[in-house]
């Protein structure tokens, strides 16, 4: 599941606009995937008003969470495993997007049967138990599934589509109304249940395969995880709609063949993180 958004009704002042515009971000020069530049459109979406938004949209989420029984306490075996994973992971993101290296990012494990797991804006993420071990994922697995979701945050799709859809800024607060987001003060959004079912678009999705496959072989993953995991993807949903993760992140065999295609550009990278920290623990 993929991160929404929450957009401000106000318009940024004029020289914070040009500053923006003029700003936008390419993919790294030294990047072995190729998905080109960042979309400029995203610069007409304040970052740090729709970071802020999600931050107290997460703490609404890990307080319902807790409430219920269902956040794992900190001495959980599997989210220690987890943070370990996407430590590993942050370590490497500011490759992507300079300002994630400012970002207060938290990871947490949600009781659920549910196949699922986002990354907000501003690096808030979340697992749920269902896909750990209703999939059975490996370390390897599991780094792919959390590197994917962090490259949606990185390449700040959110922003992307909150731009795209209502076109410039004096439209942003109407927008959210329209995506029943409501409106909370100057901030216009509530991620809530919609986060759940955001899909984004097909370039959005090959962007967050790609970045994330590169992600996880500079952190030692093994990239041919990729192709068992989509794999295990494609058997949890039986080729009839399946886990809510399947709703918003298609399978296929043209998804497993962009990324058979991608691992021989990652491969050193991996094989260089390995020799560097020897081989990941397993959980």
């Amino acid at each position: 599941m993929c991160q929404q958004c929450y957009a401000r009704s106000s318009w940024m002042p004029r020289r914070g606009f040009l500053a923006a515009m003029g700003a936008a971000a390419a993919a790294p020069a030294l990047a072995q995937v190729q998905v080109g530049e960042a979309s400029r459109l995203r610069s007409l979406v304040p970052a740090d008003q729709l970071e802020t938004a999600a931050t107290q949209e997460y703490g609404k989420l890990l307080a319902q969470a807790r409430q219920q029984g269902a956040l794992a306490p900190e001495s959980h075996p599997q989210l220690q495993a987890l943070r370990a994973i996407s430590s590993r992971l942050i370590t490497q993101s500011a490759r992507w997007n300079e300002r994630a290296s400012k970002w207060r990012w938290e990871v947490n494990l949600i009781g659920s049967k549910q196949v699922n797991a986002f990354c907000m804006p501003g690096g808030k993420i979340a697992v749920f138990t269902g896909l750990l071990n209703g999939l059975r994922l490996t370390q390897d697995e599991t780094a792919m599934v959390v590197g994917h979701e962090m490259a949606h945050a990185l390449r700040e799709h959110a922003r992307e589509r909150i731009a795209k859809t209502q076109g410039t800024g004096t439209l942003l607060s109407l927008g959210a109304q329209i995506l029943g987001l409501g409106q909370l003060g100057e901030v216009a959004a509530n991620i809530g249940t919609q986060l759940l079912t955001l899909r984004f678009s097909r370039d959005d999705e090959i962007e967050a395969d790609l970045v994330g496959l590169e992600l996880a072989a500079r952190a030692g993953f093994d990239p041919q995880s990729s192709i068992s995991l989509w794999q295990k993807m494609g058997q949890a949903g039986g080729g009839q709609g399946g886990p809510a993760f399947l709703s918003t992140h298609p399978t296929g065999p043209d998804r497993m063949r962009r990324l058979q295609e991608n691992i021989p550009r990652v491969r050193g990278l991996y094989q260089q993180a390995v020799a560097r920290a020897g081989q990941p623990r397993r959980w």
